[in-house]
């Protein structure tokens, strides 16, 4: 009997898997093809978003252990609570792992000659993140989850990839100019924003009653990010 159903059982997994991944190989193309002045190499693409995969398996490891010691030191049903949990422990275990990963594989590569690619770089290793965790869910919850997931986790990682990117791409422009400083200061803002980002959009997901305030911040969520691509895009400068 179990031979049987083998093959329906791999055919419907592959399905799931291929609703999983399609969104966010879309989004990596739209981002890519706005690359207007030396696009990245396909080897240096892979390789940010096998970062972006393995971010996905820090940020799980990072939360479980902050998660355990939240629940030890107060109850879920203070407010304080839900803040903790969303605007510094799953905000910052996943937007924090997702930069350590763009920064490994990123900075100090040759490639990286232009501001845009920093919203590239940024871009494919959130979607890797993103890819990675709409895999696990759709294949625990079935194909319903990766339509909601297609219209609202996958291009919120995007999105906060690409506020991360423009400000990681800056940081990177001022180091090229010596500016240490200005570097640094950019270098934080492309944590610090994403995270507030991403902790805004799951507090809202969680806490609102209806979906009126989660219907406004993503749709507000998705516009911004599409003029920042855009204008990032048709702005872009080599560093030298």
């Amino acid at each position: 009997m179990f031979y049987f159903l083998l093959p329906t059982l791999i055919r419907y997994n592959f399905i799931l898997v291929l609703a999983a991944i399609i969104p966010a190989v879309f989004l990596m193309i739209q981002t890519y093809r706005l690359d207007r002045l030396d696009k990245e190499s396909p080897l240096q693409l892979w390789s940010l978003v096998k970062a972006g995969i393995f971010s996905a398996l820090i940020a799980m490891v990072s939360e479980r252990i902050f998660c355990s010691l939240l629940d030890q030191a107060m109850s879920q049903d203070d407010t304080l609570y839900g803040v903790l949990l969303y605007f510094v422990i799953v905000a910052y275990s996943e937007e924090g792992a997702k930069y350590f990963m763009l920064r490994r594989h990123s900075w100090n590569s040759l490639e990286f000659n232009c501001q845009y690619d920093g919203v590239v770089y940024a871009v494919f290793v959130s979607l890797g993140f993103a890819l990675w965790e709409n895999i696990s869910y759709v294949l625990m919850y079935g194909f319903g989850a990766a339509i909601v997931r297609a219209l609202t986790a996958i291009p919120g990682h995007a999105c906060f990839g690409v506020f991360m990117g423009v400000f990681y791409g800056i940081s990177k422009k001022y180091e090229y100019q010596n500016n240490k400083a200005a570097s640094v200061a950019f270098s934080i803002l492309s944590v610090f924003i994403p995270a507030l980002l991403h902790g805004t959009y799951d507090y809202i997901a969680t806490y609102e009653t209806g979906t009126g305030y989660f219907v406004i911040f993503i749709a507000a969520l998705f516009v911004i990010s599409f003029l920042l691509v855009r204008s990032m895009s048709k702005r872009d400068r080599y560093f030298r």
